[in-house]
Order: C-alpha cells, then sequence, then structure tokens
C-alpha cells in the first residue's frame, strides 16, 4: 500500500525531479504490482528513460519451435525480420522487456522518492465520505487510511467491487502460467552473451525462453494442473516442471482468472476507484494496459487539480500455415496499443471526453462467458465502438 502525497515538501524530492508543479492531491493506493507502483511515481518518469534503456534485449536473435522440437523459423534478428516483413526496425515491438527487470527498476524509483510503503497490509474494505471528499479503506487488523484519492490497484480478489457496483466473482479460466527468472550464470544450457528469444508453440500451449547476458527468463501456458495459485509466491518445486535446471523456489504456477466488466469502476463521489479493467489474462498485454490505465489517472488527476478529483478519476495454431508464413504465430497487437502516448491522449482529450459524452449514453453489459461462448459457435467478436485496425 503507497501513500503518495504530490508534494516536494511532502517526499523530500527536489524539484527538479517532478515533471509538474504540486496539485497537493494526497493519493492512496492499494497494490504494489505495476499498476499501483507506476501511480506513485509516474510525475517522474523522464527520469527513469536512462535506466529503462539498459534492460531490453536490443536486436536479439529469435528462434521459434513447434512443440515436437521441429524448426519453424531458423535463429534470425529481430532487425532482419523486421525488414523482412517491409516494417521499421526502430519501432517499439524490435524491443523485448523482462517483467521482472522492468519491475524491479520501478520499486527502485518509489524507495528514492521516498514513498511510503506498508507490505503484508491486507486490505478488506474501502469507503468514501463524500461530504468530505475523502476515500478510504480498512485492513484486515483494523487499520483506518483515508486521502483524497484511493486507487485500487489490488487486481481481482479487490473489496472494492462492493462500493463501486456488484460484486463480480473471479472465474477460472482453465489456464495457468508457468514462470520462471533467475541469473543466468545457473542455466548453462545456453551458449554465448547474446539476447535471445525462443518460443515453443503447440495445441492449446505455447512457451518461451527469454535470455540476456545475465538473467534468464522462461513462461509456458498451460490448461491447470489443480497446483495452481493466484499469487506471485506461490512457488512450486522444480521437479514438477521438465525445466529441471532451474533454481529452487523460482518456478512460480499462476493461475489465470477472468473477471467480467463493472458497470462503473468508481465509488458514487469518484474518490475510490479501479485504474483498470478486465483483461484476458494470456493476451501478453495486461501489464501494457495496467501502466497506460495508471499514466492516464495520474495525467488527469494533473489536469483536475484538488478541487476536482471527482471529474478525473497464442494457442491454436494452423502448423502449416506458420511453416510458410512465421508472422501467423506472432500474437496480434494493434498499432494503439505500442504507439499511442497515454499521457498525450490525456491532455489533449480530458475536456473533449466530458463534453462529448451524449447524455442517453447507456453501458451495455457484457461478459466472459458470452464471448466464449460465441467463439465456440463460431461467431465473429463484436468489439464494439472504437478503432480496433
Amino acid at each position: 500500500m503507497c501513500q503518495a502525497r504530490n508534494s516536494e515538501e511532502d517526499s523530500g524530492v527536489s524539484e527538479t525531479c517532478g515533471s509538474y508543479p504540486s496539485t497537493g492531491i494526497d493519493v492512496l493506493i492499494v497494490g504494489t504490482g505495476l499498476a499501483g507502483l507506476i501511480v506513485a511515481i509516474e510525475r517522474h518518469w523522464p527520469e527513469l528513460k536512462e535506466e529503462y534503456w539498459r534492460i531490453p534485449l536490443h536486436n536479439a536473435w529469435i528462434e521459434t519451435f513447434k512443440y515436437s522440437g521441429e524448426v519453424i523459423l531458423l535463429p534470425t534478428k529481430v532487425v532482419g525480420r523486421l525488414r523482412a516483413w517491409g516494417l521499421n526496425p526502430g519501432t517499439p515491438p524490435s524491443e523485448f522487456q523482462m517483467r521482472p527487470l522492468v519491475y524491479e527498476i520501478f520499486v527502485h524509483r518509489v524507495e528514492k522518492f521516498a514513498i511510503s510503503i506498508e507490505l503484508s497490509s491486507r486490505v478488506v474494505d474501502y469507503s468514501e465520505d463524500e461530504i468530505a471528499g475523502r476515500g478510504g479503506c480498512t485492513t484486515e487488523d483494523r487499520k483506518r487510511y483515508e486521502a483524497d484519492t484511493v486507487i485500487a490497484a489490488d487486481d481481482v480478489g479487490s473489496k472494492l467491487q462492493k462500493l463501486v457496483g456488484r460484486r463480480v466473482r473471479a472465474e477460472p479460466s482453465g489456464r495457468a502460467m508457468w514462470r520462471a527468472a533467475f541469473l543466468r550464470k545457473v542455466f548453462r544450457m545456453v551458449p554465448g552473451n547474446e539476447s535471445i528469444v525462443r518460443t515453443w508453440l503447440g495445441p492449446s500451449t505455447y512457451a518461451f525462453t527469454l535470455t540476456r547476458e545475465d538473467v534468464m527468463v522462461w513462461i509456458m501456458n498451460h490448461d491447470v494442473t489443480g497446483s495452481e495459485k493466484e499469487s506471485w509466491n506461490h512457488t512450486i518445486d522444480n521437479d514438477e516442471e521438465l525445466v529441471k535446471c532451474s533454481p529452487p523456489n523460482t518456478v512460480v504456477n499462476f493461475e489465470s482468472l477472468w473477471r467480467n466488466s463493472q458497470p462503473s469502476w468508481t465509488s458514487p463521489g469518484a474518490h475510490v476507484g479501479d485504474p483498470a479493467h478486465s483483461c484476458p489474462r494470456a493476451s501478453g498485454n495486461g501489464a501494457t494496459e495496467a501502466i497506460k490505465y495508471t499514466i492516464s489517472i495520474a495525467s488527469c488527476l494533473q489536469i483536475s487539480g484538488k478541487e476536482n478529483i471527482s471529474q478525473s478519476l497464442l494457442q491454436d495454431t494452423d502448423w502449416d500455415k506458420v511453416i510458410l508464413d512465421s508472422r501467423r504465430a506472432a500474437p496480434k497487437l494493434p498499432k494503439w496499443v505500442w504507439s499511442q502516448n497515454r499521457e498525450a491522449y490525456a491532455y489533449e482529450n480530458y475536456f473533449k471526453a466530458g463534453e462529448s459524452m451524449k447524455k442517453e449514453y447507456r453501458y451495455e453489459s457484457w461478459s466472459i462467458e458470452k464471448i466464449m461462448e460465441g467463439m465456440r459457435k463460431g461467431m465473429p467478436i463484436d468489439l464494439g465502438l472504437g478503432y480496433w485496425e
């Protein structure tokens, strides 16, 4: 749980660290995942650029296999592969990131800016005082916390639901993911020091490894086996996994859960809210979207000011086609996912959004169950209004 006050006087941060002048808004963030940390430090993002640029896999090798071991794509450099497809090698998809390293950067920044964090504080209730213009939460040990704005970044198990609308239970997707990250020196099967990304594609499953000179990360998406749990602390013995060379207590078996969307993401007075909506866990885009939502929230709070806080708030594969065209095995990420500047977008459209909202607009409920049923019947997915090319 983070307590972030947008004030150099409170945080001890020098004026040059801030991107914008102080708003004086007191923000309480529940959850220390990527979304929670980024909300806390977002206004200091220019200083992250140099540190961030040191960790990607720049122009890595890429190699793709069928689950049987058959090579689909021989090792090629990212730049060469993009050029062969007529794409600009300088576009963001040419860089591979390792989530543990990205997360580590944000943790270091939170520490640098002296943002107060209380770990092992399980939030069991949220509340709001509309008259006082404050939101709050209560922890399991009955401690009470308040702030001008409370951001619930505690994922699908959040107790926020009863305050913003109705309770929407997290449902199992039938899928889970093994994840591991450790120092490369303990994994001696990869020769050389060049970065490489290897992918294995199989019926209803996929796996890949990302290797750089110092760190190794591997992930395998699979059907649930009964030993999964939605917790980053839930490690399994390495003898349960095919990759037995992983060090003990580094393999996390993380179950993928779905949660249908809420009609509202904020409390009645908009002083407490959820920074993101439900995203498919197997999309490979959940963390990206969480980061974008939190940047939007921070930008909107900066624009609104303290007086107007409430206003701001790859698995089914045709192998014959893949062998002929390896692009068919790549995840489909529309350009807006990696090209949009969410901060600039928020500043350009903050006031337009309120003015353009039709008074007769009504939220249209949807559920993952309906989408899955349509897919089973071969029906196209209706993404609704918006630009989806």
